[in-house]
């Protein structure tokens, strides 16, 4: 039996390396993978999922208006599909994750969906929000803080470094714009 799978953590885990690595798994077996990203992060190119270790992929984009249990259904009337994956899902809307809860539960597919669990306000992402309420298993991709505890927090900065404390919850950026932290230096940047 299908079941919906959310893989998060902070920034700078490997999520889309274990993504593409998972993907790599099926295609070894001869089997078919669908992968889709948001359209809204081109970091790497749309259309496009690449992890920091320099392995990527193809995927299929999708944005908010997407209705992506139609766009597997649609893909499946010329190729059979084993497994779907989803990068930076903290960018899902709650009915697209409760699309993807039909693809598992209509279709019979696996869904593994990655992404941060919350903001650099700490705050839960909407598609983060509800996978954690309704995906079948949660794992968590663990990554380090600078003090060498758990990172499980993001912190923005800005060019010169300084945290950010007010903004939008979507800015797209990688390194040069986030950090992952323990809760306590999350707190001692953003709080005090």
């Amino acid at each position: 039996m299908a079941k919906l799978y959310f893989y998060y953590s902070s920034m700078n885990a490997g999520k889309s390396t274990a993504l593409l690595q998972s993907s790599y798994n099926y295609f070894e077996r001869g089997m078919n993978t669908l992968i889709f990203v948001p359209k809204l992060d081109n970091r790497y190119g749309v259309g496009k999922v690449k992890s920091r270790i320099g392995i990527e992929a193809n995927a299929t984009i999708f944005d908010e208006n997407d209705d992506l249990f139609e766009m597997v259904n649609e893909k499946l009337e010329s190729t059979p599909l084993h497994c779907i994956l989803v990068d930076e899902a903290q960018f899902l809307n709650k009915k697209q994750v409760f699309e993807l809860g039909e693809v598992v539960d209509r279709l019979d597919i696996p869904v593994l969906a990655y992404g941060l669990r919350t903001d650099f306000q700490g705050e839960l992402f909407p598609g983060s929000l509800y996978l954690l309420a309704w995906a079948d298993n949660l794992k968590e991709i663990k990554t380090i803080c600078h003090c060498g505890s758990k990172a499980t927090m993001v912190v923005r900065v800005d060019e010169k470094g300084n945290p950010v404390r007010e903004g939008a919850q979507v800015v797209i950026g990688g390194n040069d714009q986030y950090i992952s932290m323990c809760r306590k230096h999350f707190k001692e940047n953003i709080y005090r």
